[in-house]
């Protein structure tokens, strides 16, 4: 075992293999490999290449609302990036919260636990920073795991009304029952 190993996690995921990663904090030269993870994870034929997310974590990299300390990447036994996972400065209200998204797995990676322990990470690394609450848009079927709950149920609204049933708000420890009101995405999200 090298001196990495004993900081690396063996996922068992519903495929009949694990995968052995590690998670750390994205680095200088990970952007190019984050780009083709996210390109590749959310691919569609006869759609445009690169998709919207992959453009999105570009230019959220560049804009004042990145914060380097959540966005995450699962490096495999390989050394390669196998999956990454983002936080950027959102708010409700006047209030700074965190947006989360999105969470990109390497197709060949994907069911085998590797976007759950990006999805452990980031809320883990979001909590010590004491930030209140992660909001994001996806599956309540997936994200439910992670603690995450309809926005309504603290009085936080989505940015537009017809994601109600897909918006979703994993509370921290930070957290305050007066924080309400509406959720907005950083400026990026915006062009997607």
């Amino acid at each position: 075992m090298g001196p990495r190993d004993e900081n690396e996690l063996r996922l068992a995921g519903r495929g009949d293999q694990g995968e052995s990663v590690l998670i750390r904090r994205e680095s200088a030269g990970d952007a190019e490999a984050i780009h083709t993870v996210t390109a590749a994870a959310f691919a569609s034929p006869g759609e445009p290449a690169p998709p919207a997310e992959a453009r999105l974590v570009d230019e959220l990299r560049a804009s004042p609302v990145w914060l380097p300390a959540l966005s995450l990447v699962a490096v495999g036994a390989a050394g390669d990036v196998t999956g990454h996972v983002v936080c950027t400065r959102g708010r409700v209200g006047d209030a700074p919260v965190l947006g989360l998204g999105p969470l990109s797995v390497r197709p060949d990676s994907q069911r085998r636990g590797v976007g759950s322990a990006l999805m452990h990470a980031i809320l883990g690394a979001a909590d010590a920073l004491d930030e209140p609450l992660v909001a994001l848009l996806g599956s309540p079927d997936y994200y439910r795991r992670f603690g995450f709950r309809l926005s309504g149920e603290f009085g936080i609204s989505p940015p537009r009304p017809r994601w109600g049933p897909h918006f979703q708000v994993r509370t921290l420890t930070a957290y305050e029952p007066a924080l309400h009101g509406t959720f907005a995405y950083p400026e990026p999200f915006d062009r997607t």
